[in-house]
């Protein structure tokens, strides 16, 4: 199976930046995809970001395009989620998902994820 890993979450102000990763281990073979959610307190979890790990092919939700980055290591086994301009609107629980199966569409949605991390907090103050 995979184990998936979230770390560098924070407190920042608004405007201000942080980087996010989530390191995978477990099968030798690399996940078909890899996405980034997010969930505040008595909020639906919403889908951020995805990345096509085969082709690098990414995928934004509207209210991030623009200021966040989803990027790979594969020699690492490790995702990113650079983010920058953060609002209060982003504050929330990231976790990070993997699909090991086959496909992997433009939504982001996280009936399609068979993979979780624990998650890691990001808090924006105004």
């Amino acid at each position: 199976q995979v184990q998936l890993m979230e770390s560098g979450g924070g407190s920042v102000q608004a405007g201000g930046s942080l980087r996010l990763s989530c390191a995978a281990s477990g099968y030798s073979s690399n996940s078909n995809c890899v996405a980034w959610f997010r969930q505040a307190p008595g909020k639906e979890r919403e889908g951020v970001a995805k990345i096509r790990t085969g082709t690098g092919a990414t995928y934004y939700a509207d209210s991030v395009e623009g200021r966040f980055t989803i990027s790979q290591d594969h020699t690492k086994r490790t995702v990113y989620l650079q983010m920058v301009s953060l609002t209060p609107q982003d504050t929330a629980m990231y976790y990070c998902a993997a699909r090991t199966t086959p496909a992997c569409a433009a939504q982001i949605r996280g009936v399609d994820f068979d993979y979780w991390g624990q998650g890691t907090q990001v808090t924006v103050s105004s």
